[in-house]
């Protein structure tokens, strides 16, 4: 029957997968979305006001001129069959209140952390875990330096071993691409599991 090779393969379209980039004020979301996206960023960034004096913590991140208010978007093809959307979360607590309906479809997540200021990101730890969903911890190098090792930092975060702690540089593509394989690669081997 003449048509029948057009006929349109729903199939062929590719499957995509929703992560969150997630952690404390200041740990490089924004950069990390923006680095490892193949296509310009979207971003809700505002400058930092004389209104969250007081509300934001800046210490050690005093150079900190923006910051995002709702979320980043980015976006990577990793085959013709998979495609990532990468979803930055806001860092400051006031803003919080969006993780839950930014997290509703998400397969995974990676926790962005700062060794300068490991509290900041025990909220996203908790957040992740409390909802059983899986993550692994990127750690993200300011200025390219990494003065611990990745069981120093478990140990300090309280995070379980089959937990993925892993050095990073949020300006890197390379290194925030083999972070987000790393998660892939946990969710498939978990999938395979069930």
């Amino acid at each position: 029957m003449a048509g029948s090779d057009v006929a349109t393969d729903a199939s062929s379209a590719p499957d995509t997968v929703k992560i969150l980039i997630a952690g404390g004020f200041g740990v490089g979301k924004t950069t990390m979305v923006g680095s490892v996206s193949e296509i310009v960023p979207l971003r809700t960034e505002e400058p930092l006001t004389m209104a969250g004096l007081g509300i934001d913590d800046l210490e050690g991140i005093e150079e900190k001129r923006a910051t995002t208010v709702a979320l980043d978007f980015g976006r990577i093809t990793v085959s013709r069959d998979l495609v990532l959307y990468l979803f930055g979360t806001p860092g400051q607590q006031r803003f919080w209140f969006m993780w839950n309906d930014l997290a509703l479809g998400a397969l995974g997540a990676v926790v962005l952390v700062d060794v300068r200021r490991p509290e900041s990101s025990f909220a996203a730890i908790d957040f992740f875990e409390r909802r059983g969903i899986p993550f692994v911890v990127g750690v993200n190098g300011f200025h390219g330096e990494h003065p611990y090792p990745p069981e120093e930092i478990r140990d300090a975060l309280a995070v379980p071993e089959h937990v993925q702690v892993l050095l990073c540089d949020a300006r890197d593509r390379e290194s925030c691409r083999d972070v987000l394989i790393a998660l892939i690669d946990q969710l498939i081997a978990t999938a395979v599991q069930a």
